[in-house]
C-alpha cells in the first residue's frame, strides 16, 4: 500500500483541502505513476460542487493526469521504469461487454472512473490525480508523445479526446465545416484539431473580444452572436457542430445553422435541460447528438495524432494550494484555456 498526499473536498460546501489517501499494491499488470501534472476540467467542479448531483466524499478530482512510471508490475509489458505516462477519466472497465471488445471503454456500464466511484470490489472508492500518485492496470494507461510539453499534454486526455472523438466519429477534413460554439477549454482544442484534419473551422462566440486567438489557434472564421443578424446569415452553413458551451441555448437558433444532414454534438453539460423544437430536425434531416470522451485505443490515437501535429492544450500552471481560486476563476471563465496543477508543489 502506498500513503499518497493529495487533496480532497470534504463535502459540496467545503473548499479542497489536503488530504491523505492510501494506492493499493501494485498487482502483475500495474504502473505506480508519480503524478507530475493534472489538469484541472470543469467537470471536476461539478462534481466537487455536486452541480449534477450523486457526488460522494471525500472526493479526490482530477482525470487529466500525466506523470513517470516508477514501478511496474511482473508482468507489465506495454511501460518500463522512467517512462511518461498518462491516466484520463477512467481506469477499468469489464473488459467482456461489447463496448469493451470494440474498444468504446467509456461507454461500458460497468466502467471504474478515475474518482467519485468505486473499484471493481464495490467497496474501495477511486480517487483522481489532485494527488502525488496512483496505481493504474497498464492497460488503461497513455503513452505521452516524447515531443509535447508534459504539463500542456495533461487537458488532452479530457478536453482532447472529447473533441477529437466526435470530429472522428463525424468524419471531419477537408470539404466539411466545423462550428465551434464557444472558445473554452473544450473550443479551444477542437478549433486546433478540427484545423489539422483539414477542416474548415468556424468559430461561434458570444462577443468578438476572443476571435484574434480563434484565429491564432487556427479558425478559419469567426462570428460572434452579440452582433444583430450573425445567426440568421449562417442559416444552413454547417455540417458539424460542436457545442462545446455549458449553459442554456435557445436550441432553435443553432440547430437552423446545420445544412441538410448536419449534425450538432453536445460536448458541454448544462445543469438544465435544453429544449429542442422538432421542426428543426426533421425540417433539413438534421441530428442532434452527444458524445463522451474516448475509448483507451481512440485516446491513444489521439495523443499520437496531436504529437505528429505538435498539439497540446493552452495552459496557465497553478500549485494545488491555489486550486480553490482556480476552481472560481473557470466558472467566471478566467483562464485561457485550461488550469493544469503541478504536484510538485504537494510534495
Amino acid at each position: 500500500m502506498y500513503p499518497t498526499k493529495a487533496y480532497a473536498a470534504q463535502a459540496a460546501s467545503q473548499h479542497l483541502a489536503p488530504f491523505q489517501i492510501t494506492r493499493r499494491d501494485i498487482g502483475p499488470h500495474d504502473l505506480l505513476i508519480d503524478i507530475l501534472y493534472c489538469g484541472i476540467c470543469h467537470t471536476d467542479v461539478h462534481q466537487v460542487r455536486n452541480e449534477w448531483a450523486g457526488s460522494h466524499y471525500p472526493m479526490v478530482p482530477g482525470h487529466e493526469i500525466v506523470g513517470t512510471v516508477v514501478e511496474v508490475g511482473p508482468q507489465v509489458k506495454r511501460f518500463k521504469k522512467a517512462d511518461k505516462a498518462g491516466v484520463g477519466c477512467f481506469t477499468d472497465s469489464c473488459r467482456q461487454c461489447r463496448d469493451c471488445k470494440e474498444g468504446l471503454e467509456q461507454y461500458c456500464h460497468n466502467v471504474t472512473w478515475t474518482y467519485n466511484t468505486l473499484e471493481k470490489d464495490g467497496v474501495t472508492p477511486t480517487f483522481g490525480g489532485y494527488s502525488t500518485r496512483i496505481v493504474v492496470d497498464e492497460n488503461y494507461a497513455l503513452r505521452i508523445p516524447a515531443n509535447l510539453p508534459l504539463a500542456n499534454v495533461a487537458p488532452l486526455l479530457c478536453a482532447g479526446i472529447t473533441t477529437y472523438s466526435p470530429l472522428r466519429h463525424w468524419n471531419a477534413g477537408p470539404g466539411k465545416k466545423v462550428a465551434v460554439l464557444g472558445l473554452g477549454g473544450l473550443g479551444h482544442m477542437a478549433v486546433k484539431i478540427a484545423h489539422a484534419m483539414g477542416a474548415e473551422v468556424s468559430v461561434i462566440s458570444h462577443s468578438a473580444k476572443k476571435e484574434e486567438d480563434a484565429k491564432r489557434l487556427g479558425a478559419d472564421n469567426f462570428y460572434a452572436t452579440s452582433e444583430a443578424g450573425t445567426l440568421e446569415k449562417l442559416a444552413c452553413s454547417f455540417d458539424l457542430i460542436l457545442n462545446a458551451v455549458s449553459v442554456e441555448l435557445d436550441m432553435n437558433l443553432y440547430l437552423n445553422l446545420l445544412d441538410r444532414d448536419g449534425a450538432m454534438v453536445i460536448l458541454g453539460i448544462p445543469s438544465k435541460p435544453f429544449i429542442v423544437p422538432p421542426f428543426s430536425l426533421p425540417s433539413a434531416r438534421r441530428s442532434l447528438a452527444g458524445s463522451l470522451i474516448g475509448g483507451i485505443r481512440e485516446t491513444q490515437d489521439m495523443l499520437d495524432f496531436c504529437g505528429k501535429h505538435g498539439i497540446s492544450s493552452d495552459i496557465e500552471v497553478v500549485p494545488i494550494q491555489k486550486v480553490n481560486e482556480a476552481y472560481d476563476r473557470l466558472v467566471k471563465g478566467d483562464v485561457k484555456y485550461r488550469f493544469v496543477i503541478d504536484l510538485a508543489s504537494l510534495k
